[in-house]
């Protein structure tokens, strides 16, 4: 038995453009004889609890959320529905929630349907998703590149919002891992399909400056607020979010100034490395890189993007010669595609984006300069958590 009194919790979505509260997530609640409030969420997820006592709650609690929010005149409201239900409603009778709608003479285009976990048949929940848009309810799908949220389902299923994991989140900010830029990877993807992200479990600075890297459009968490019993002012959160985007634009502005920084240094390496060249590139004759803490390794190529040097690799005693890719064309390689396009520009320092190498597994950026007339092209391959450590420092 389900012990306690359902109810709906309500945790705010920050427009990140506004700063204003934008819509609610409805969370599950259940009020104990001593009055305690606890999360209804473990229930959901334990195989024990019987599920048609499941779905009463679930219903009594989405009844109550709608009934409520009806009297707020602004914004949406998101409710949590399980595929595993959506696999058992008939697709030719009246969908129970459209039907509640109704009966509540609430606009569906105030509310967003949270669909957490594609499993099951995904023609039919395609299908059951098709009329809840048609109705005009939008649609968001949770827990975004983890679990069964796969993206071939998720394209077809053409949601209006995609939600970032919170575990997933939490681990690409808490470990600095390489999955950060998985993570980018998938909001990019969203982007491109027409959806906007959002950012769940922002309980950090951290985790705000992340979620806007990722171009979230609306933001929910402890950083904000935890879920309520009522709903908030619209312009409520409205102060502390400016302060926290100030924050972030000025975090930018600093990361800005360090790339400046960057590029100078990579000006003068190249300068260096060039004398060097026109001395006749004698690798007794380099000088240890102790200005350059960050510099991976240097090679030459043709203007085609072929290496015609072996890698210059500085052990922490002597350079290292790497003959090993001596005549790999590099022109495929997604950091060359800019650095190419831009061939016989001898004074312009080029920077690629970062990308994971494949010889040092690190994150890396790579910076080129055609020399020569453009017939060659000095390539540099930059240790990003090495420039970060002295990023730090500095």
């Amino acid at each position: 038995m389900i012990e306690g009194q359902p109810l709906p919790y309500y945790q705010p979505l920050i427009d990140t453009a506004t700063g204003r509260v934008a819509g609610y997530e409805v969370l599950a609640r259940l009020r104990r004889d001593d009055g305690e409030v606890v999360s209804a969420g473990p229930l959901f997820n334990d195989p024990d609890v019987d599920q048609t006592e499941l779905l009463h709650l679930d219903r009594a609690v989405r009844r109550m959320a709608l009934e409520h929010f009806k009297a707020t005149p602004t914004g949406f409201i998101s409710l949590n529905i399980s595929p595993k239900w959506l696999a058992q409603v008939s697709l030719e009778a009246p969908l129970p929630s459209l039907t509640l709608l109704e009966e509540l003479d609430l606009a569906p285009e105030r509310v967003v349907f949270e669909i957490s976990g594609l499993q099951g048949d995904p023609d039919r929940l395609r299908q059951v998703v098709a009329r809840y848009k048609n109705a005009g309810i939008r649609v968001a799908v949770d827990d975004f590149g983890t679990g069964y949220s796969m993206l071939d389902q998720v394209i077809a299923l053409q949601p209006d919002f995609l939600k970032l994991d919170i575990q997933l989140l939490h681990q690409v900010t808490r470990e600095n891992s390489s999955s950060s830029e998985f993570v980018k990877s998938l909001a990019l993807v969203a982007e491109k399909s027409g959806c906007w992200i959002i950012a769940e479990g922002v309980e950090t600075e951290e985790h705000l400056h992340f979620a806007l890297d990722c171009g979230a459009r609306y933001v929910q968490g402890y950083l904000f607020g935890a879920a309520e019993e009522s709903f908030l002012q619209p312009d409520a959160l409205q102060p502390l979010f400016s302060h926290l985007r100030d924050q972030y634009v000025q975090a930018k502005l600093a990361e800005r100034g360090r790339f400046l920084e960057l590029r100078r240094s990579l000006g003068q390496l190249f300068a260096e490395l060039r004398i060097w060249l026109e001395q006749g590139g004698k690798p007794e004759s380099l000088r240890p890189p102790t200005e350059y803490p960050w510099l991976l390794r240097f090679f030459l190529c043709d203007a085609y993007g072929t290496q015609i040097s072996p890698n210059y690799e500085w052990t922490g005693q002597r350079w290292r010669q790497d003959p090993r890719y001596l005549d790999h064309n590099w022109s495929w390689r997604p950091y060359f595609y800019r650095i190419l396009a831009a061939a016989g520009e001898d004074s312009r320092v080029l920077l690629s984006s970062r990308y994971r190498d494949a010889s040092s597994h690190r994150q890396c950026m790579t910076s080129g300069l055609f020399i020569d007339e453009g017939r060659h092209l000095l390539l540099v391959d930059i240790d990003v958590e090495r420039l970060q450590q002295v990023g730090s420092r500095g």
